[in-house]
This record gives structure tokens, sequence and C-alpha cells, in this order.
């Protein structure tokens, strides 16, 4: 690990419409596939953080005022990390099938930003760097997998376009 990584992790929201109530059958296998994944984040080589509510998830968490909206967030060594474990196993199988569980959003749901090390990010902060990336497309301060940016490029303020 270098100096740079070491003083910096990676954070994540990553949001959902929901088709259906939580409660509804049409949304059981995801309902009962929380603890599982969860379970696996928690002990998977990266992992750091994940928010959660006394529930032991974040489905009651609310998030850009949407009652229809579910949030995950989540801190990482690095963007490896992360994508060993969103890629493989239980959390792979419900990732696939998302199109059951959840609307298709033509905006952005995902954003990823580098945070100091052992800083814990709110869903206010969260949801600012995603309409940040909505508004602006991929920078240092929110961006993509697919449009990473190095920790030392995040910038000191918001940047504007």
């Amino acid at each position: 690990m270098t100096d740079t990584a070491a003083v910096h992790e990676l954070a994540q929201i990553n949001i959902a419409r929901l088709k259906y109530p939580l409660d509804a059958p049409q949304l059981k296998d995801f309902v009962d596939g929380l603890d599982p994944v969860n379970a696996v984040a928690d002990a998977s080589d990266g992992f750091l953080w994940r928010l959660q509510s006394t529930s032991g998830n974040a489905t009651d968490v609310p998030v850009l005022g949407d009652p229809w909206l579910i949030v995950n967030m989540s801190v990482w060594r690095d963007a490896k990390a992360l994508t060993a474990f969103m890629y493989r196993g239980r959390h792979r199988e419900l990732l696939a099938r998302r199109r059951e569980f959840f609307e298709h959003v033509e905006e952005a749901m995902t954003a990823l930003w580098w945070v100091p090390a052992g800083h814990r990010p709110t869903v206010a902060e969260a949801e600012d760097r995603l309409l940040h990336l909505r508004a602006h497309g991929p920078t240092a301060y929110a961006f993509t997998l697919r449009a990473p940016f190095e920790p030392g490029e995040e910038p000191a303020v918001r940047e504007s376009a």
C-alpha cells in the first residue's frame, strides 16, 4: 500500500428506486439476501464501514427525500477491494436480478469519492456527491468505477462546471 492510499479511503453511495414496498412478495429474495450479503461485505478484504440503522442495514435510512429510494453507503480500502466484493457470490446474484427489484433510472445512482482515512461520510455528504456527479459528470469530487480518479486528485472544495 502506498502512502497516498494509506491516508485515503474510497467512499461509495448506491441508491435504488424500489418497484414494490420492501414487504412485498416480489422483493422477498432481495430482502432475504440483505443480511447474508452484508455479512460477506463486513468480512471482505478491504471493507472498512457501511451505513446501517438499528435494523442492521440501511433500507430505512431516508435519501434524497424520496420514500421509494433505498441507500447503500460504504467505505473501502480502494476500488479493487470494492469490485472484488461486488462481482462475487450472493451480491453478484442479486445484482444480476436488480431489474426485478428496482426501477430503471437514467440518472446516476452510484457515486464514489475519496475520503481521509477514518472519515465516515454522512448521507447528506453522499447526496451532495451524487448530485454533483449527475450535474457535472465524473470529476475528482464524485466519480464512477468506469471513470475513476486517484486519491491525490481530490479537490479541496466542490468543483463547478
